[in-house]
C-alpha cells in the first residue's frame, strides 16, 4: 500500500485505518459501519500473505453512515 499522506491525519479526529480480513465482503462490511470519508472500492492481496487488506480514511467528527 502507498504511504499515508500527512493531510489524512493533519487534525484531531482524522484517521487512516487498514483493515485485514479473510475476504472482500468482510472488509467492505466493516468500512460501511464506520465514519469513512473516502471509502475504498477495492481490496488488495499480497502474494504469500493470508486474506485481503483495505485502507479507508475516517473523520470521527462526522456522523456514521446509516
Amino acid at each position: 500500500m502507498k504511504p499515508i499522506n500527512d493531510r489524512h491525519v493533519a487534525k484531531p479526529g482524522l484517521a487512516v485505518v487498514e483493515i485485514a480480513t479473510a475476504d472482500d465482503e468482510t472488509a467492505f462490511a466493516i468500512q460501511a459501519t464506520r465514519w469513512a470519508i473516502a471509502p475504498a472500492d477495492r481490496t488488495t492481496h499480497a502474494p504469500g500473505e493470508p486474506g485481503v487488506r483495505l485502507r479507508c480514511y475516517l473523520d470521527l467528527k462526522q456522523q456514521p453512515a446509516p
